[in-house]
């Protein structure tokens, strides 16, 4: 009776296994398929075309309103000055920064941060493309709200910039390790997350997309252009990273990986926390963010590769 018990268990885990390693090959197959590298360079080459594009409809929108060649139907500060016509092909780039962080979720959680950076880096860089068309020469710097922002925006893109640089030294020191089956498991769990989240975020965005121009078209316009979708886009993924957090509980037990992995997710909270403020505060939340992260990352080096000390 016991050997027939023993027997069925055995059975069941087997046929688990089975059906765990068909999901894993399944996922993995999936994924290779969507996110190919024929399939990535498609969609490089549309960004760029769609860039080129976007930025000349920005820049006969701009001469059109100023020169009167047709009505215009709404007010936008994006209208005044063509170096705002900058903005556009930006934002279509962020867009292909944001489908390459999806693409990348499944490698490791410090590339999936550092992406994350980069993209709020470059969100720092495209406003201050809408700051410049709004200083004032002419008045006292530090007097002008518009002058006093596009400062703080410059110095925060060149900290950023700097901090970036670190922690992907930082990264590149981590230590190289082996691909075991609880690992390629994870990594498939990962892979999964990135094909859930690859349509979400892209009914988010037309969705943020129709509602803004519902707004401007309506001349109803209270959103802060810059945090359009991405308010929406930090909140998921806040939520993609603290599920891939619970998924890593079940593959690693140490210590110093799962604080990394928490560390990590506190960087997203703090640059989704950003979009809530204006000014100094919100440079300095995204600066503490990376900061944090640099942080996190230098002391995570430490205990995984310790410094010998030679015996003389």
């Amino acid at each position: 009776m016991l050997k027939k018990k023993v027997y069925l268990t055995s059975t069941r885990l087997n046929n688990f296994c089975i059906k765990m390693k068909r999901w894993q090959q399944s996922i993995d197959s999936t994924y290779a398929k969507v996110f190919s590298t024929s399939n990535q360079k498609k969609i490089e080459f549309a960004t760029l075309w769609l860039s080129l594009i976007g930025f000349v409809v920005h820049l006969i929108l701009i001469y059109a309103k100023k020169f009167n060649w047709f009505h215009i139907p709404f007010e936008a500060s994006l209208l005044i000055d063509p170096i705002s016509a900058i903005y556009t092909p930006f934002s279509i780039i962020l867009i292909y920064e944001i489908y390459l962080l999806v693409v990348n979720l499944p490698r490791s959680f410090t590339t999936s941060v550092s992406k994350q950076f980069e993209i709020i880096s470059l969100i720092l860089i495209r406003r201050i493309f809408a700051d410049i068309p709004q200083i004032d020469l002419k008045a006292n710097w530090l007097n002008t709200p518009e002058n006093v922002q596009l400062i703080y925006d410059v110095l925060g893109v060149l900290i950023i910039f700097y901090l970036i640089f670190l922690f992907n030294k930082a990264r590149s020191r981590l230590p190289k390790k082996p691909l075991n089956p609880n690992i390629k498991s994870f990594v498939s769990s990962k892979k999964a997350v990135s094909l859930i989240l690859l349509p979400i975020l892209v009914i988010t965005s037309f969705v943020s997309v129709y509602f803004w121009i519902y707004e401007i078209m309506s001349n109803n316009y209270t959103s802060d252009i810059n945090s359009i979708f991405y308010n929406e886009f930090f909140s998921i993924l806040i939520l993609a990273d603290v599920f891939i957090l619970l998924l890593s509980f079940q593959y690693t037990e140490r210590y110093s990986q799962l604080i990394r992995n928490t560390g990590f997710v506190i960087c997203t909270i703090l640059i989704r926390l950003s979009f809530g403020v204006y000014g100094l505060t919100n440079v300095l939340l995204i600066i503490s963010s990376v900061a944090f992260g640099l942080l996190i990352l230098t002391i995570y080096n430490l205990e995984e590769n310790p410094v010998k000390k030679s015996i003389n």
